[in-house]
């Protein structure tokens, strides 16, 4: 199964790409396990995704453009977004 993963702000600098084309692994198929293999692929965004020890991850996810749960399947050509914290304002 291939997902198109975009990268955005922070999580961008840390991935060091705007977007990649992913193979999965076999046996991944839901939202959190995918954030667990981008993670590996990834080390820059360990401790980003994947809650730790009751503490919250940072970085949203989208499949879709629907936020997504841990739970949440994934299918081949979804579209997966990951969308750190922003601030901003006047």
């Amino acid at each position: 199964m291939r997902v198109r993963v975009l990268y955005f702000a922070a999580v961008r600098d840390l991935a060091g790409r705007s977007e990649e084309t992913l193979e999965v692994p076999e046996g991944v198929g839901t939202i959190g396990a995918l954030a667990r293999t981008l993670e590996q692929h990834l080390p820059a965004l360990a401790g980003r995704l994947v809650p730790a020890a009751g503490v919250a991850a940072h970085v949203r996810i989208a499949r879709n453009e629907e936020f997504a749960a841990d739970a949440d399947p994934i299918e081949d050509g979804d579209v997966i977004a990951l969308i750190p914290p922003v601030a901003g304002g006047s």
